[in-house]
């Protein structure tokens, strides 16, 4: 088998498109095109012998055409065995074929250039290919011809090319590595710790990228229920679902699915159970697709970005993905209840638009995406690590002294992860305060003794600890009065919103954490400092991050939970 583009207006030889070996096509002696319009590098097309489908990116200024689609600079769209390529502004058609080697024409005709239809011009029909050779050895020879002066030509359009696309900034394949953009060769699935990823056999990669949430967004249940084992048949959200789908593939996407599976980790949810349910549903949508699929809590779970990053990093070949060309789809936007019409209930979370947010992504609910309804109103959790400012003020009232130059006790008050061990460790104990921590010490009749003897001799102390209402607090304000001296509370502002993102980071981060049973039980417990208790000032001290590096500080500025 052969793949050839044939010319539909001129009888100009046919166009050898090797497997798997790119190709550039333009303005020149080979199209006999001289429109300044058609770049001498118009398009790139890599030939798929076995899908009988050819892969054509633009790298020309002007639009070439893929049937009915027309292709801007950079966008990629499929090019089926039978239809109709336009070079550039509907002109200069070329139908695909995969046919034997066609003889080579020794008569060199030219005519008048004909226009699609679009343009006014009606295009003749497609020029019949000569009958091949009946000689096996002449035909021999002129296949070990052409392969020569193909693979010549290539070598000259392929350096020229890569230069060209590197001054435009258009993303190419590296050099010897055509295979970048050659469809994905069979159906795989690959495990990577928390991650499982499937690609099916055909995907191709793409500077496009158009990410879908599974359930919810792209399939549904027959039952309305959650997907459990085999208890609840899966069926695809609405019938629009499979052409939107094919019209993104033709129009160069790579279609991803993005989706949470925590039942996996926890034992509710069989791996192969689910396998079989994913290459089921693609089967059914008939479109090739990449499933990435979060197995368990940690970065690769949505709205994180491990997902993402992998694919971008990892599973997209050699090709960069364009943010700005991209797109991303889920159900859990965080609608309110009564959204809409007969949606009585709220968005179980906001997951997939803080995924979108987190990544850059423009975002569309299954409902906008696929029924072109109009947004619905949305809200975003009440904390928004983005705003954080990292050279807020650190207390108020900021006139108040942090240190105290004659000895006094600090007693901590705020939630865990508020950043109190963080910031007593910072400013106080180098300071020459004695640390009591109940977590090192073991318990708060040990961290009494330790603050009695530290105010025995004339130090200062700091009481590490929630110490959420005023029973927590007496027995240090009465240590305080007993040694004499003034005792202080350090209020932390930190919200139980802001705790449990602070929880999150330090697990990611591997600077522990704490079962979010705890964060809930202090809000239960907690009372509001007040000078009646004893004390002799309360300083509000805010949360300021300070970070080991830029990739922390990223991290932490990224949703973690819906």
């Amino acid at each position: 088998m052969q793949c050839w583009l044939e010319r539909r207006d001129a009888q100009l030889e046919p166009v050898a498109l090797p497997d798997g070996v790119p190709v550039v096509l333009g303005r020149g002696p080979l199209t006999r095109v001289a429109d300044r319009k058609c770049s001498r590098k118009q398009v790139e097309l890599l030939a798929d012998y076995k899908h009988r489908a050819v892969r054509v990116t633009q790298r020309g200024v002007n639009p070439t055409t893929v049937e009915e689609l027309q292709l801007g600079p950079g966008d990629s769209s499929t090019l089926q065995e039978g239809q109709t390529l336009w070079l550039v502004n509907g002109c200069y058609p070329y139908t695909l074929r995969f046919l034997p080697a066609p003889r080579r024409s020794l008569q060199d005709v030219s005519s008048p250039k004909r226009c699609h239809p679009a343009g006014g011009e009606e295009a003749p029909a497609p020029k019949r290919l000569k009958a091949p050779s009946s000689s096996a050895e002449e035909e021999e020879e002129e296949e070990e011809e052409d392969l020569a002066v193909v693979a010549k030509l290539h070598q000259l359009q392929e350096t020229a090319a890569s230069a060209e696309q590197a001054k435009a900034g258009v993303p190419h394949p590296p050099h010897g590595d055509p295979s970048a953009l050659l469809p994905h060769p069979r159906d795989s699935w690959e495990e990577h710790g928390k991650l499982l990823l499937f690609t099916k056999e055909g995907v191709v990669p793409s500077a496009k990228v158009a990410g879908f949430d599974l359930d919810g967004t792209i399939i549904t249940t027959k039952s309305g229920k959650v997907f459990r084992e085999q208890r609840a048949r899966a069926r695809i959200l609405c019938s629009e679902v499979p052409r939107k789908l094919k019209q993104l593939q033709m129009e160069g996407y790579k279609l991803v699915i993005f989706t949470n599976q925590m039942g996996i980790s926890k034992g509710r949810l069989r791996p192969e159970v689910f396998k079989a349910k994913v290459e089921a549903v693609l089967e059914r949508l008939g479109v090739p697709m990449q499933v990435f699929v979060a197995t368990g809590s940690g970065i690769y779970r949505k709205p994180l970005l491990g997902m993402w990053e992998h694919l971008c990093e990892k599973a997209n070949g050699a090709v960069a993905v364009t943010l700005q060309s991209c797109i991303y789809v889920g159900d859990a936007a965080g609608r309110p209840p009564a959204w809409a019409p007969g949606h009585k209930k709220k968005d179980f979370s906001c997951s997939d638009r803080l995924f979108a947010l987190n990544a850059g992504l423009p975002f569309h609910t299954p409902e906008e995406f696929f029924l072109d309804w109009a947004p619905a109103p949305y809200q975003l959790p009440p904390f928004d690590p983005r705003e954080l400012d990292s050279q807020g003020r650190l207390y108020d009232p900021p006139d108040a002294p942090l240190v105290s130059p004659t000895p006094e006790l600090v007693v901590a008050v705020g939630f865990p992860a508020a950043g109190k061990s963080t910031f007593l460790k910072q400013h106080l104990v180098p300071a020459g305060y004695v640390y009591a921590n109940r977590d090192t010490l073991g318990s708060w009749q040990k961290c009494v003794e330790l603050c009695v003897a530290a105010l025995r001799q004339g130090k200062s102390a700091a009481v590490d600890n929630t110490n959420p209402d005023p029973e927590s607090r007496r027995r240090y304000i009465e240590c305080a009065q007993d040694a004499g001296v003034p005792c202080r509370c350090f209020r932390f502002t930190t919200t139980l919103e802001q705790a449990k993102h602070n929880n999150r980071f330090r697990e990611l981060t591997g600077t522990g954490h704490v079962a979010d049973i705890v964060l809930t039980s202090y809000r239960t417990k907690f009372v509001e400092p007040a000078l009646s208790e004893g004390f002799t000032q309360i300083l509000r001290v805010h949360f300021v991050p300070r970070f080991a590096d830029a990739g922390q500080a990223a991290l932490y500025r990224l949703f973690s939970e819906g």
